[in-house]
């Protein structure tokens, strides 16, 4: 499993999908898609526009990685996780195939998916690339509509060691005819994505050419954003069930999305998109972004992993207002550690752990790599432990921010 061993499963392949597929009945040519990329924020994209779709009475699947807690979390229809007994049924139908090709669990959970949402003969489904793009398994869809969200630096051993090569892979889900809506690009990538677009003869639209946030505010758990349009300057305000003020690009990303699909026919209009974005959570079941789960002290969990994510929550940090800061990190020894650490914040307490996987670093090894940027803290051997100790430890007025790993928010979400 590439979620718990890391790049060792990692198959740069689309040769055994397409073998799991083509003996399943392609069942990925019976629905519709979207198919979105993207180092951060593809996730809550995913969401987001999953929940306009749904709003918009569409049935709707969402397949997304990696899960928090259940796995059943990576396959939903209308915000449920597919059924136990169909998971079992699946896997003991492909054993011989399996058996015969020897597939990463990526491989055949993306397989899984396509079956199961044929199955549940859904209108549209919402499809999260993976790793990268080009080669990932869920790149044998032809979707509707692509979407790349961002390229930053992650899964740098796998994907390139410069933003040009990170986005080259990302652009591999780029189709033929089929519309793309780049919702960052930087000076180094949008070359990339515009020649890819030219060559596939796609459509090419850039979300923060479209609009911009003229301001936004996050109070009492809800993130409200003003949004206007470049061309003609018409403010909308749009609510969010999701208080993370990364959010906010997230936002012009779908409010793009939705205007696309919304042309090519889907029922999208500004009145669904208003009224999804207020329900996410409860339409789609997405948890871990800049999530409050406890008061007194207030205790948030977010996936952040890498160098943008962590960039993001500093932000976010910087218009909390809290008596003292306790954050519990934990993170994979394949992420870029020490780019993560030189962004934290010196005043806080931290309790270094990890998650119970053999992706997980070392929390004294982690501890000691952050005592060379002045972060300060103990180590714990499990999230268990290292949470209680923050909560013993902190002021109802304090805050404790966990992150640093999909992996540890999981633990805390199953706990």
């Amino acid at each position: 499993m590439y979620s718990r061993i890391g790049a060792a499963a990692y198959k740069n392949d689309l040769t055994n999908t397409i073998y799991l597929c083509e003996a399943l009945g392609n069942p990925q040519k019976q629905f519709k898609s979207i198919h979105i990329a993207g180092t951060n924020g593809k996730g809550s994209t995913s969401h987001i526009l999953a929940a306009i779709l749904q709003t918009g009475g569409y049935k709707t699947g969402l397949y997304t990685s990696p899960h928090l807690v259940d796995f059943r979390e990576r396959i939903k229809v209308d915000g449920k996780f597919c059924d136990e007994q169909f998971v079992i049924d699946f896997t003991k139908k492909v054993m011989p195939l399996i058996d015969e090709i020897s597939p990463s669990f990526f491989e055949i959970t993306v397989a899984m998916a396509f079956y199961y949402f044929a199955l549940q003969q859904v209108d549209i489904a919402v499809i999260e690339v993976g790793l990268g793009g080009r080669l990932d398994s869920t790149n044998i869809i032809t979707p509707e509509l692509c979407i790349i969200t961002n390229i930053g630096f992650d899964h740098m051993n796998m994907l390139g060691n410069t933003l040009p090569a990170i986005a080259f892979e990302k652009a591999g889900i780029i189709k033929s005819n089929v519309p793309v809506i780049i919702g960052e690009y930087l000076p180094e990538t949008k070359p990339v994505f515009e020649e890819k677009a030219l060559k596939e003869d796609a459509p090419i639209i850039f979300a923060q050419e479209k609009r911009y946030v003229a301001d936004f505010k996050s109070e009492a758990h809800l993130l409200t954003v003003e949004v206007a349009e470049t061309h003609n300057d018409l403010h909308e305000t749009y609510q969010l069930d999701l208080p993370g003020i990364y959010q906010t690009k997230n936002l012009l990303t779908v409010l793009e999305a939705a205007h696309q699909l919304h042309g090519q026919g889907f029922n999208t209009p500004t009145a669904s998109v208003r009224k999804a974005l207020t329900h996410v959570k409860k339409l789609t079941g997405l948890h871990g972004r800049w999530e409050l789960i406890n008061t007194n002290p207030n205790i948030i969990i977010d996936v952040a992993h890498n160098e943008d994510g962590i960039k993001q929550l500093v932000v976010q940090l910087e218009l909390c207002s809290y008596q003292h800061l306790h954050i519990v990190i934990g993170m994979a020894k394949d992420k870029e550690v020490d780019h993560v650490l030189a962004l934290l914040p010196k005043l806080a307490t931290y309790y270094f752990t990890k998650a119970q996987i053999p992706r997980a670093l070392d929390e004294v090894v982690l501890k000691t790599k952050a005592l060379m940027y002045n972060l300060e803290g103990y180590s714990y051997p499990s999230v268990q432990k290292a949470l209680q100790a923050a909560k013993t430890n902190a002021h109802k007025d304090d805050l404790i921010l966990v992150c640093g790993s999909v992996f540890v928010v999981g633990e805390v979400v199953a706990s």
